[in-house]
């Protein structure tokens, strides 16, 4: 992708997913991840309607009349954007892409967070972490961070879900709001999650497609394994091939909710189909 195309990319998506946020998902993100606390801000006189709770007698008693002290919610909080960038993700059908609508919610969040004046990190992982930016503030931190979601080749195409989790424990110290999105096509990170979950606000975000749940009958096909790159000719006609497709691919969702939900993680579902936008705020909704 050369450079004018890449930026043509950026600016479309900056559009769509900026409007989202400043119209949509600004208030409702502030709404459900709060700050640390509440830090003193100033005192002012008293008005109609002001909690009596707040009055503050020493200045009251000085100017004879009575005044409150005001607060402030101390926001400084980081998002950290997990998105899967594995083999797997470059599948699409009728609706197109994974890989593009992993690529829109994070960009809406990235958004949402910078309108809330948050920091926003990146995490990019297949079969390792293939790359991190440290968290940052600022429109130009994120169309980075857009920018390396449109255009990163990684080095492999499988997925280690552990192994982002285990570098998420290892550069986040502090508490953080962590996005991770993926199809969660892998198994074997529960325990990681529960340590990772225990310490920071971690919703799991499963973008899938409707082909990858149910294979139709069309004969003999030839299906290449996007994360190994391995071809087979699948008889598709078959009933007992096609249960066994299922029964796969139901296990792996399975993994994935009742691992985040036994976690105290978030969940969030969307086919690429759908309308992320609703997923999103039904969510935010329900948490705040």
């Amino acid at each position: 992708m050369d450079t004018k195309e890449l930026l043509k990319k950026v600016r479309k998506i900056e559009i769509k997913t900026r409007r989202l946020s400043d119209h949509i998902f600004g208030g409702e993100y502030h709404s459900t991840f709060k700050g640390r606390g509440m830090t003193f801000s100033e005192v002012r006189q008293y008005q109609f309607g002001d909690d009596v709770r707040t009055i503050d007698w020493n200045v009251t008693a000085r100017y004879n009349e009575p005044h409150v002290k005001v607060f402030e919610e101390e926001r400084e909080l980081t998002m950290i954007l997990m998105v899967d960038v594995s083999g797997s993700e470059l599948f699409g059908t009728s609706s197109g892409f994974k890989k593009e609508v992993l690529t829109e919610i994070a960009a809406t969040l990235a958004f949402s967070a910078l309108q809330n004046n948050d920091k926003i990190g990146l995490v990019l992982f297949a079969s390792k972490v293939e790359l991190y930016i440290p968290p940052k503030k600022g429109r130009f931190h994120v169309l980075r961070i857009i920018r390396e979601l449109l255009e990163y080749e990684p080095d492999t195409k499988g997925t280690d879900i552990e192994e982002a989790l285990r570098f998420l424990s290892s550069v986040t110290k502090k508490k953080a709001i962590v996005f991770m999105l993926s199809d969660f096509m892998a198994g074997d990170y529960r325990h990681t999650l529960k340590i990772a979950a225990n310490k920071h606000d971690i919703t799991g975000i499963r973008v899938y497609d409707q082909r990858e749940e149910e294979i139709p009958s069309l004969g003999l096909v030839p299906m290449e394994d996007a994360e190994t790159g391995e071809v087979q000719y699948i008889n598709t006609a078959s009933k007992n091939m096609r249960r066994a497709y299922k029964a796969h691919y139901l296990e792996r969702v399975d993994y994935f909710k009742e691992s985040f939900s036994k976690s105290g993680a978030g969940i969030i579902d969307t086919r690429v189909d759908e309308s992320y936008v609703k997923k999103l705020l039904g969510y935010f909704k329900r948490r705040g």
